[in-house]
């Protein structure tokens, strides 16, 4: 199988014609007519589908609305720039966002763009000339793609229109809201089809999904959905597939270790000149006229930093000896205004006492890696990891009243981290020790929100976040007065206003 980044990532507008005229295709044009018919076709549109993850969970959206609208984050205010673009991050991180946020939108319409891809290739797959295994292949790919982006979706949003084939007019293109129910049955039944179809779980890895990936997220559907028994059978197969943790944890975010063993899905980017590359460092990194000691090469960050910045209470939830601390925050300190700190010194997190006179700035230190060109990085995103699987089995063990049965999974990722194993066997303390667990070990790859949400904690954490954020902002005045009143109705995001006026959608509530 070729690796997912050495082909071509393009995708075509199909277009269908008219009974009346001739079936035929002029060949230096590209249709319906004449594409999906190899073997490379259907490569190609397989790999635009995973090229939309890029937009649809690797992109600002993803880190706004799943690490700022939580507890993890926070952001730097920007004096000198107050664009709609900047002000939407602000306003979902405050919980002020409205129908005409963009940020929310690209969102939306990123998640929807992927499943077109997916529902064209499902509907050309089965007609097509190719050998049985590879219909399986492609087909079971996309099956979990699409899955993928209407789980993010449902979780977002809720109840969403469900499109489960290609738009061929208008009268497939206005489709009425699903229910929450109904979204999550299609993903279910995205998701069987595809662990009936994908490849086994194999190392090396190559970017592709697999059996392991998309038992992976059907785990997390039925976790999400507390059907513990459910999400138990499907991890305790992912558990058995061989994948492992690595040794030390901030070896997994390393560049050689992309798709590693503890891997079981990531986003892929590839720094370079071909439109693959990631940037998601510079967003996390101070504003500052120069960020290059963090960098190691010359670059600022004046306009496009200041954002998903770890909070001093993220930093103090570390346990002692926690080594995932050093490989999760960094440190630097200096002087200057708000919006453009004059760096002068890296420091540790362990341990950190802030230098009276100096400012200090902490930023996400996990995408930091070495890379030639300014904002061109070669980091990948992960999606789900081993060590995410272990957490869940520990959660729905705990919640099914098997508090005994949980504690060597969730050991498994406390000694990696340098800790002691844990002994409690109350549910209601175990439930926030794994939570706990989860937050720190998880911190900063877009989880932290939805797992608020799907435990039923949103409400009462950020309403308290919102308190300690304005106390500890209480000299810089610029969170507003009416932030951080969480509602049930906050728990999901608006649906765009384009799209409730051009669908007749109905809004979430207090929208």
């Amino acid at each position: 199988m070729k690796n997912l980044l050495t082909i071509l990532a393009t995708i075509f507008v199909l277009s269908s014609c008219s009974e009346d005229f001739l079936n035929l295709v002029p060949e230096s044009s590209i249709t319906s007519g004449n594409f999906y018919k190899t073997e490379d076709h259907f490569n190609q549109a397989l790999v635009g589908s995973y090229a939309s993850l890029r937009g649809a969970k690797g992109s600002i959206a993803s880190w706004v609305m799943g690490e700022m609208r939580s507890d993890n984050t926070h952001l730097e205010f920007n004096i000198t720039n107050r664009g709609p673009g900047y002000i939407e991050r602000e306003y979902a991180d405050f919980f002020t966002d409205d129908v005409n946020s963009g940020l929310v939108a690209n969102k939306y319409n990123s998640c929807y763009i992927g499943i077109a891809r997916t529902n064209e290739i499902l509907d050309q797959v089965g007609e097509s000339l190719l050998s049985e295994d590879k219909k399986a292949q492609i087909e079971g790919e996309a099956s979990f793609l699409r899955a993928l982006l209407y789980f993010d979706l449902v979780r977002y949003f809720g109840g969403v229109p469900l499109y489960l084939t290609s738009v061929k007019g208008a009268d497939d293109a206005y489709l009425p809201r699903a229910s929450v129910s109904e979204v999550n049955q299609a993903i279910i039944s995205d998701l069987e089809k595809a662990i009936a179809l994908l490849d086994p779980v194999s190392f090396p890895q190559n970017g592709r999904a697999n059996e392991g990936a998309a038992r992976m997220l059907l785990a997390d559907v039925y976790l999400t959905t507390k059907d513990y028994s459910k999400a138990e059978s499907e991890l305790s197969k992912v558990i058995q597939m061989g994948y492992s943790l690595l040794d030390n944890y901030g070896d997994i975010f390393e560049l050689s270790n992309k798709n590693s063993i503890e891997s079981i899905f990531e986003i892929q980017f590839q720094q370079g000149n071909q439109g693959q590359n990631s940037d998601f460092l510079y967003p996390f990194l101070p504003l500052s006229a120069d960020v290059s000691m963090i960098t190691g090469i010359t670059s600022q960050n004046l306009q496009g930093g200041g954002w998903n910045t770890p909070t001093f209470e993220m930093l103090g939830s570390y346990e002692d000896g926690d080594e995932r601390l050093p490989a999760s925050i960094g440190v630097v300190e200096g002087t200057g205004q708000i919006g453009n700190l004059f760096i002068d010194e890296l420091k540790s997190p362990v341990n950190y006492t802030p230098t009276p006179g100096k400012r200090t700035y902490l930023y996400v230190k996990k995408y930091q890696h070495a890379h030639a060109l300014e904002r061109n990085t070669d980091d990948n995103f992960p999606v789900y990891r081993y060590s995410e699987a272990l957490l869940s089995m520990a959660e729905v063990l705990n919640e099914q009243g098997r508090s005994g049965e949980a504690l060597p999974y969730l050991n498994q990722v406390r000694l990696r981290a340098g800790l002691d194993p844990a002994t409690e066997t109350n549910q209601q303390v175990l439930r926030e020790i794994i939570a706990h667990e989860t937050r720190v070990e998880l911190a900063f790859e877009n989880k932290r929100w939805l797992d608020l949400v799907r435990t039923d904690q949103a409400i009462d954490v950020m309403n308290a976040n919102g308190v300690y954020l304005k106390e500890f902002y209480a000299g810089e005045s610029y969170i507003p007065e009416m932030s951080y009143r969480v509602t049930s109705e906050r728990l999901l995001f608006p649906i765009p206003l384009r799209e409730i006026r051009i669908g007749d959608l109905e809004q979430n509530p207090g929208y």
